[in-house]
């Protein structure tokens, strides 16, 4: 919500809850990630990755002004109305929040509304790997966790933030658009800063982060060469940076990470990359088969080893697969070992890790305990 103006006072009547909390409480009730609002058909909510009707009427475009409008500041409104889109945060009660994207499509006003825990799980609920823990307790660089939208990256990382907040005396400072996990001041200080309201945008919040003497970063979403310059230039002065990305896999991220920038400054950024990267998580959710465990994330982790390092500057990132599958001795994994232990550990179905492997032939190998060779890669 980039250059919004700003602004703090909710035009919410708080004697009584808006009827959209309804709808916000329904989600919660049936455990539901996602709910969404659309002129001509009821709600809907996303149950275990699938959208199912709730038994509302057909919503009118009058019926979801009613329902969004009053959620939103008088300068959100206005900025919606100017723009056509909104992103924001809304909670309900202490321990849950919705991130809200407001939207006009085909001249009607939709909204989806991604719900977000108040409770931020440990590592072991989110079932990833105990090398999550190691990352989290590097002091600089900078880590970035991957993967197309609804993969669970937010929740990844909150759990890594919260880790550090109750085992390290440090400021952690957050740049988000919107603010989605709220962490409690632990061992650490949190300082959570939400663009739109505590700042104007990114720019501003980054231009002034390093006054505020963090140790650690979170800058959310990188979704622009500055964003990542910033985050770089964090990284490189001793500090650990987190971001987001949306890539399928760790090689795929580098190029991502390049194409940000023009093609007379990758040079100098793939060598900064190469120095300041700590490790890469790319994860993927997908539906499990254990009832107390409906989703589970295939994740592929690369570390900052000098094989990665030297794959990197040498620009040879098709060999970053085999650097990982070499690392796998030292806590890196790619999504087919990942695939492979979550259908032997009878996490997921068969068909299903066959229809997200990147290479079906690879993981029936790896399910006969057979792996590819990762010779030659220096």
């Amino acid at each position: 919500m980039k250059n919004q103006p700003l602004d703090t006072h909710l035009a919410v009547d708080m004697s009584q809850p808006p009827e959209i909390e309804k709808l916000f409480r329904a989600v919660i009730k049936a455990d539901a990630s996602d709910l969404h609002l659309k002129v001509g058909i009821p709600p809907k909510i996303r149950i275990h990755s699938r959208l199912k009707n709730t038994t509302g009427e057909p919503l009118t475009d009058e019926k979801i002004e009613e329902l969004v409008f009053p959620i939103m500041s008088e300068d959100q409104k206005q900025y919606f109305l100017s723009n056509g889109a909104l992103d924001f945060a809304y909670s309900v009660g202490e321990m849950d929040r919705f991130r809200i994207n407001v939207f006009r499509q085909r001249s009607h006003i939709s909204m989806a509304a991604r719900r977000i825990s108040g409770r931020i799980p440990p590592f072991e609920a989110l079932h990833v790997p105990p090398v999550v823990g190691r990352i989290a307790d590097s002091h600089d660089g900078l880590i970035l966790v991957t993967g197309p939208t609804g993969s669970g990256k937010s929740t990844t990382i909150a759990s890594m933030i919260d880790h550090i907040n109750r085992n390290r005396s440090c400021h952690i400072v957050t740049v988000e658009d919107p603010i989605e996990f709220l962490h409690v001041d632990k061992k650490a200080i949190v300082s959570q800063r939400e663009i739109g309201i505590d700042v104007p945008n990114f720019d501003d919040a980054l231009r002034s982060l390093m006054r505020q003497d963090p140790d650690v970063v979170l800058v959310g979403e990188i979704r622009d060469h500055d964003t990542l310059t910033a985050a770089m230039k964090a990284a490189e002065t001793g500090h650990l940076v987190f971001g987001t990305l949306h890539s399928n896999n760790c090689a795929q991220t580098i190029q991502r990470i390049l194409d940000l920038f023009p093609q007379e400054e990758r040079e100098l950024v793939r060598q900064t990359f190469a120095i300041t990267i700590r490790a890469v998580i790319s994860q993927q959710l997908l539906p499990g088969i254990r009832p107390d465990v409906p989703r589970i994330p295939a994740i592929e982790i690369m570390l900052d080893s000098p094989i990665v390092r030297k794959l990197i500057s040498d620009e040879r990132e098709a060999d970053i697969p085999a650097a990982i599958r070499a690392g796998e001795g030292e806590g890196m994994q790619d999504f087919t070992e990942s695939l492979r232990r979550l259908v032997e550990e009878e996490y997921i179905d068969l068909k299903v890790a066959l229809h997200y492997a990147p290479n079906v032939e690879e993981l029936k190998m790896a399910l006969k305990g057979i792996r590819s060779s990762s010779s030659g890669i220096l």
